[in-house]
C-alpha cells in the first residue's frame, strides 16, 4: 500500500510530522538546557502570556495536558516566583493565573531559544520553499479541524 505517493519504505505523512515535532521539541531542550526550566514549563508560560488570568482547566485545555500534570507545572513555576494563582471571583473553587514579572525575562528567552531552534530546522530551506511548507501545513491543520468536526470513517452522524 502506497502511504505518501512514494515508495513503500517512506514514512507516512503522520509518522514524518510526528518524528519533526519530537525532534523539535528535543532540541529546544538541549537549546533550553540550564535555563532551570523544563519544556512543560516553558509551555505553561509562552501559553499564559497570550492567555493570562485563565483558569488552569482552560489552560489545560490548551497545553492539552491533564488538570494534575498542569499543577504539578504550576506548583513548580509559583515557587520559582514566575507565576502566581489568584482567586477566581466567579469561583471560589478554581484560581486564575498570572505571570510575575520574573516571567518576563524567561519568556524573552523562550522566544530566543524558540528562534535559535526553528532556524536550525529551517536551515538550508529557501524562502520560497519555507512559505509554500506552511501553506501546506496550514492547509492540512484546517483540513484535519474540519474532518474532526465531522463523525469518523465508518460512523452515522449523530445528528438527525
Amino acid at each position: 500500500m502506497k502511504n505518501n505517493g512514494g515508495d513503500e519504505n517512506s514514512p507516512t505523512l503522520g509518522f514524518l510530522l510526528s518524528t519533526c515535532a519530537r525532534l523539535l521539541r528535543k532540541r529546544f531542550e538541549q537549546n533550553s538546557q540550564g535555563s532551570g526550566l523544563t519544556l512543560s514549563q516553558w509551555k505553561v508560560l509562552v501559553y499564559l502570556s497570550t492567555n493570562e488570568g485563565i483558569n488552569q482547566a482552560g489552560l489545560a485545555d490548551l497545553l492539552d495536558v491533564e488538570p494534575i500534570t498542569l499543577a504539578r507545572s504550576v506548583d513548580k513555576l509559583q515557587a520559582m516566583k514566575l507565576v502566581e494563582r489568584r482567586p477566581n471571583p466567579a469561583d471560589r473553587r478554581s484560581w486564575l493565573l498570572h505571570l510575575m514579572p520574573a516571567a518576563d525575562e524567561k519568556i524573552q528567552l523562550a522566544k530566543t531559544i524558540g528562534d535559535a531552534t526553528r532556524a536550525e530546522a529551517m536551515a538550508g530551506i529557501s524562502a520560497a520553499d519555507r512559505d509554500h511548507l506552511f501553506r501546506i501545513l496550514q492547509e492540512i491543520e484546517q483540513n484535519l479541524a474540519e474532518a474532526c468536526e465531522a463523525p469518523a470513517i465508518g460512523q452515522k452522524s449523530s445528528k438527525t
